[in-house]
């Protein structure tokens, strides 16, 4: 599957490989999306008996939802921004800590067409990954495209990477 340009199909096939790796290790997953609107916990919950590996969605597209919805700290938004490691860091562990699931996405990002700068132009995306035994990858991505193609990517990646990070390692 092309991360660059990933279809609904691939979508749904990612999300697949995802549940069939989690049901298998009887792990559940939770997200906290930003950028995506949701759109990962809607690919989730597009394939069937998704309710048995995963535990639920956290949209939290404001800063204000940021902090009050899963306690990001005002701190970090302000000296860090939305769009950064350390954000999404915090969304991922507080994601942990208000759901019964075994892993955490989260993600943040410009996905344009306006909003971006010099240091984040539009397109960037920082994603992490959390597990509950304390183990965390975070990752920055420059996404090319329009709105819907930086956001589509950013799915793929976020399901990609549990897949990457968390399920395929020996």
């Amino acid at each position: 599957m092309s991360i660059t340009n990933p279809t609904d199909q691939n979508l749904y096939e990612l999300a697949v490989q995802v549940g069939d790796a989690l049901r298998a290790r009887n792990q559940m997953l939770a997200v906290a999306e930003s950028c995506t609107g949701g759109w990962i916990g809607k690919v989730i919950t597009d394939v069937a008996g998704s309710s048995k590996w995963f535990d639920c969605g956290f949209v939290t597209y404001s800063n204000t939802a940021k902090s009050e919805i899963l306690g990001v700290q005002e701190a970090t938004l302000a000296k860090h921004s939305a769009v950064s490691a350390e954000t999404v860091i915090e969304m991922a562990m507080r994601t942990l800590a208000c759901s019964r699931a075994d892993i955490a996405v989260a993600v943040s990002g410009i996905a344009g067409p306006d909003g971006g700068g010099p240091q984040k132009p539009v397109g960037t995306v920082y994603l992490a990954w959390a597990l509950r035994s304390g183990l965390m990858q975070t990752q920055v991505c420059r996404f090319a495209g329009d709105r819907e193609a930086v956001r589509r990517q950013t799915v793929a990646m976020a399901l990609q990477g549990i897949l990457d990070e968390f399920i395929e390692r020996p």
